[in-house]
């Protein structure tokens, strides 16, 4: 079983009815200083009319995912990062061409509702770049003159790489699920639903199971939190990832991610420049 591939899978089954419109607002975030159709004009121009995973060209198809970059994610959203991110990140990296371009375009394209069983794993590698560098410029703005390259943002490049974005995608897919439970338990019903989307993008009773069993097992914040002790960087994707995961619309869940961002040692003002990039308030 391939964590990333369930990951994508998972994100495709749709946690919350907001997901779609949480990860278009972050694709969409050009309204900030960095001027330009953010993300979209960043990815189109650097992949120069390529080829995307469902075969299409990657302008076209993010010009009609993202609108032209017109989101909601406003000043602080990918408008602005991309400048930082692709820039910082890729220096750091050797080069624009090593980051995980393709896995964003991807993700892009799929928001139109594209995609089907064989874009698992390329939507969990999409995922993972968005919460990178999400994160990324969250910490950047909060004062971290340079944080780690995130986890997920680069294309693996060796097997040592290839297990630590496993293992990133596991840590941020237990995240999701974790969040789900913030107001009771994920009743039967939301399990068969996501269970049977899971099946429709072709992931094996073994991938089922994995998901079934997280779905059922108690809250645990405190392991979430240890297992990335150290990180700022996947802590932040952690977080990132929580709001995806559910609407926020209960007092039970709201008191959840202050705990979750207080655990994750993720300061008030780095939590807010998340929640914005998804189109929350702060």
């Amino acid at each position: 079983m391939n964590i990333n591939d369930l990951l994508g899978a998972v994100m495709q089954s749709g946690m919350s009815p907001s997901s779609g419109d949480r990860m278009r607002n972050a694709f969409g975030g050009g309204g900030g200083s960095g001027g330009g159709g953010g993300l979209l004009d960043a990815l189109s121009g650097m992949m120069g009319g390529g080829r995307s995973a469902q075969g299409g060209d990657l302008g076209s198809i993010l010009s009609q995912a993202l609108g032209g970059g017109s989101g909601a994610g406003g000043p602080g959203g990918l408008g602005d990062l991309l400048g930082s991110v692709l820039n910082d990140a890729g220096q750091a990296v050797g080069g624009k061409q090593n980051l995980a371009l393709g896995g964003l375009g991807a993700l892009a394209g799929a928001l139109l509702g594209g995609g089907g069983k064989s874009m698992g794993g390329a939507l969990g590698g999409g995922v993972m770049a968005l919460l990178g560098a999400m994160a990324y410029q969250a910490l950047k703005s909060g004062g971290s003159r340079q944080p780690e390259v995130p986890v997920g943002l680069v294309e693996p490049r060796t097997a040592a790489e290839r297990e630590e974005l496993e293992r990133g995608s596991e840590i941020v897919l237990k995240a999701m699920i974790n969040a789900a439970k913030a107001d009771g338990q994920i009743d039967q019903g939301e399990m068969q639903r996501i269970v049977g989307k899971l099946e429709e993008t072709g992931m094996g009773p073994e991938a089922q199971r994995y998901v079934l069993t997280e779905m059922k097992r108690p809250m645990d914040t405190a392991a979430l939190v240890a297992a990335v002790k150290g990180r700022p960087t996947l802590a932040a994707q952690v977080y990132a990832a929580s709001l995806l995961a559910i609407e926020v619309d209960t007092p039970a869940e709201k008191k959840y991610l202050d705990q979750l961002a207080a655990g994750l040692g993720l300061d008030a003002e780095v939590a807010g420049r998340i929640k914005t990039m998804v189109g929350m308030q702060a």
